[in-house]
């Protein structure tokens, strides 16, 4: 991939609404785990509020995920990547960022 395509792929998971139209991914790969993210964005999704008995759950994977989301913009920004793999990695992000967007949206049942 060259620096063009590069700063391409940056500027999309970048972009303002980048997440719209974006389905959240089925699972993603945490350390070599994955995790079944689209079930549990929707199942905590479904119960309009965080119950608090799942508070803590919830604040981990956000955690996870936004820690995942680093990890992989750092990889597409200074990693020797093909254009496949670069895609990818921006794909990946942006469904991140959307099922990141579901859980910031929910409120706790305090």
């Amino acid at each position: 991939m060259d620096e063009y395509e590069r700063k391409q792929l940056l500027e999309r998971i970048g972009r303002d609404g980048a997440t719209i139209g974006v389905d959240i991914p089925d699972t993603v790969e945490i350390d070599g785990e994955l995790l079944d993210l689209r079930a549990f964005v929707f199942e905590t999704g479904r119960q309009q509020t965080v119950p608090s008995d799942r508070r803590e759950r919830v604040e981990a994977v956000k955690q996870t995920l936004r820690r995942e989301r680093t990890r992989r913009v750092e990889r597409l920004e200074s990693e020797s990547l093909d254009y496949e793999t670069g895609e990818r990695l921006a794909d990946e992000v942006v469904g991140i960022d959307r099922a990141l967007g579901a859980l910031e949206n929910l409120e706790s049942d305090d």
